[in-house]
């Protein structure tokens, strides 16, 4: 498809420095229509005044549509379930909104009869290939326009200069010039002086927790319930899955739960260094992960780690359409059917730690774990067990040493 066959595009559209540049050029470059597409994923204030932004920059129009409870339930609290952190600390949460972002552009611009999408990730990033493969998946015979790949503006700086040549007005500045990126989820900080791994974050790029050292000096107690692996109530309190997120990261953030601070391997090759603030996320994820802890059996739970590794790269690489994604989410679901109960967490500068927990659908049993008498369990036969389950060793060792002359066995003598 050529230049000139494109007259209709559907910008994914935040309002900020990239995307808001992006308009004029798209119009410049395509002598195109652009509507932009806004998908709230729970940016709060961040949508205000948005439409007559966009309008403003030249665009027809604005489609927003309100994604939120969708997000929670078909994306986040999947996610939860499965355990998925990326390098141990990412909870994943701007990787995970992407797909949801880019599934409704992708409705939009077919039911707008448009010609194309784009977007205004960069070609060094993640969500370049998010948004792509979302579009791939789903609406495969759309082109796409990445001006990153395509334009002459190399850095934010340029970004800025060009705002100003075309009267845009922008939030970023040279002084405050983070990339950041917040929904329901998290809020994530890169770019600028957090550039250098070597330097300890300052305070300004913290947008929604507290400084732990700030935080209350008496801890709050938080019980979280689950209905089969999904979150359903704090302290007691029904609540619908946006709502339930939005209540924990206010009282996260109060006490300074969830910042983390990583290098991180991107997809494309790269290593960058990302500041992310996840308070209710962290919770739920302290609180899921320990009411697993008694109502999955051993070899559940140890499979279960295993998925949430790859489910974790799933997301992190931006394929969550695909067959392999759905595959371990069906069996994910499978293994939080008795889900069900409470966990008590414990809040406290910066830390949430499970203090306690509860399930109808409990495995432990005080009868067998107690160090006390018993009438269950026979600890004689513990010695049949252990002859059985290390009869491999014995045999191997039978067979390929002299234990008079084992290593391990030898003796120092003078």
């Amino acid at each position: 498809m050529s230049k000139s066959d494109i007259h209709k595009v559907v910008l994914a559209y935040s309002g900020g420095l990239d995307t808001s540049v992006i308009v004029p050029w798209l119009r410049e470059k395509y002598d195109c229509e652009v509507i932009c597409f806004t998908a709230d994923v729970g940016q709060g204030e961040e949508l205000a005044g948005l439409e007559e932004k966009a309008v403003a920059s030249g665009a027809s129009k604005l489609v927003q549509v309100d994604l939120r409870e969708e997000f929670a339930r078909d994306f986040l609290f999947p996610m939860l379930q499965s355990g998925a952190v990326y390098e141990h600390k990412y909870l994943l949460g701007t990787a995970i909104a992407r797909p949801l972002i880019a599934k409704w552009q992708a409705a939009t611009a077919v039911q707008e009869g448009a010609d194309a999408l784009a977007h205004g990730c960069t070609g060094k990033g993640n969500d370049q290939v998010r948004f792509e493969l979302t579009y791939k998946a789903l609406a495969p015979k759309l082109k796409v326009i990445a001006p990153w790949r395509e334009w002459e503006i190399r850095s934010r700086e340029d970004a800025l200069e060009y705002a100003e040549l075309k009267n845009i007005p922008v939030s970023a500045t040279t002084r405050s010039i983070y990339s950041r990126d917040r929904n329901l989820w998290h809020f994530s900080h890169e770019g600028g002086p957090l550039e250098d791994p070597a330097k300890e974050p300052e305070e300004s790029p913290f947008q929604w927790t507290a400084s732990p050292e700030d935080a209350p000096d008496q801890p709050q107690m938080v019980e979280i319930g689950f209905r089969q692996g999904v979150p359903s109530s704090v302290d007691g309190e029904e609540l619908g899955p946006s709502a339930l997120i939005e209540k924990l990261n206010t009282l996260g953030a109060r006490h300074g739960i969830g910042r983390v601070d990583m290098v991180e391997n991107r997809l494309v090759g790269l290593k960058s260094r990302g500041v992310y603030e996840t308070p209710g996320g962290t919770i739920l994820s302290v609180a899921h992960q320990d009411l697993e802890s008694i109502c999955l059996d051993r070899d559940m739970l140890h499979f279960k780690e295993l998925i949430a590794l790859r489910y974790a790269e799933l997301i992190y690489y931006g394929k969550w359409f695909t067959p392999l994604r759905h595959a371990l989410g069906t069996f994910i679901a499978e293994s939080q059917e008795t889900l069900t109960g409470w966990v008590r967490v414990k809040l406290y500068k910066g830390s949430a730690a499970a203090v306690a927990r509860s399930s109808p659908y409990s495995l432990y049993r005080e009868d067998l774990a107690t160090f006390g008498a018993d009438d269950v369990y026979d600890q004689r036969d513990a010695k049949g067990f252990i002859d059985l389950f290390g009869l491999q060793m014995k045999v191997r060792a039978l067979t390929e040493q002299d234990p008079s002359t084992s290593p391990e066995l030898a003796v120092q003598r003078d």
